[in-house]
């Protein structure tokens, strides 16, 4: 089963426009959440998603810097761009990320492509419901079918923009999966890159773990949080998938 990562990734941010080329120890966060995504195992491929917007040349660029593959299509209707991108690739198996992930978890990824061999009847796998892992680790899995499915039937602009929540509100329609239990719960965790203040956090993680050539993962951040507490407080009191709800207010 081809099993494709596609990284969704543009410039032109609402909230903090450029982020994914702020530069993290000397390189552009996307250049880390590629290469992060690269250690995992169980993948095929690994395809940048952008914009055909000018300004998403110089994304288009880094993807052919770090070795990956490149589609260009809708900057607003990211399913659509989803879509013409696996298909593209052939994709049998599709694993969504996204490129405000600096933390992002190779070994996520993996035991999340694992769970869907071991229950190869799910249509769609997320990290759990409510998600229980720190956000920013975000991580879903789901079939080529479904996203035909969904690409053919989403009509409202949230299930456009957010590409996935056509499939896991039907749940007549899809067949769904949960890879992480309830009980540790670490969703006050705040690892994504929304605004200044998460950057300034990363930037903080990043100074202390990471080593050119080597990956450090969940374990790691977890441990560091432990020891420096405080560095939580970089960025508190920043709702989570702020940007999904605004979607559904404009609906």
């Amino acid at each position: 089963m081809n099993t494709v990562v596609i990284i969704q990734a543009r410039m032109g941010s609402t909230r903090l426009p450029g982020k994914i080329m702020a530069d993290i120890t000397g390189k552009p966060m996307l250049w880390h959440v590629i290469e992060r995504v690269k250690k995992a195992q169980k993948i095929d491929q690994i395809v940048l998603a952008t914009t055909k917007n000018e300004e998403d040349h110089k994304t288009a660029c880094l993807a052919k810097e770090c070795g990956v593959e490149l589609y260009r299509g809708s900057q607003n209707d990211v399913l659509d761009r989803y879509f013409h991108a696996a298909n593209q690739y052939k994709a049998e198996l599709i694993v969504r990320i996204t490129a405000d992930c600096p933390l992002i978890d190779p070994h996520v990824i993996d035991k999340m492509v694992d769970y869907h061999y071991q229950h190869e009847d799910l249509d769609y796998i997320s990290m759990g419901n409510p998600n229980p892992c720190p956000d920013g680790l975000d991580t879903e899995v789901f079939t080529f079918q479904s996203l035909d499915k969904a690409f053919r039937e989403a009509r409202l602009p949230s299930e456009r923009e957010h590409v996935t929540p056509y499939i896991w509100k039907n749940t007549e329609k899809f067949k769904l999966g949960y890879v992480f239990d309830q009980k540790t719960d670490l969703s006050h965790l705040r690892w994504t890159v929304d605004e200044e203040p998460d950057l300034k956090f990363v930037r903080e993680v990043y100074k202390r773990l990471y080593h050119e050539g080597e990956i450090f993962v969940t374990h790691d951040v977890l441990e560091l949080l432990k020891h420096e507490p405080k560095l939580m407080e970089i960025n508190q009191g920043i709702m989570r998938n702020e940007g999904y709800l605004k979607s559904i207010s404009e609906d």
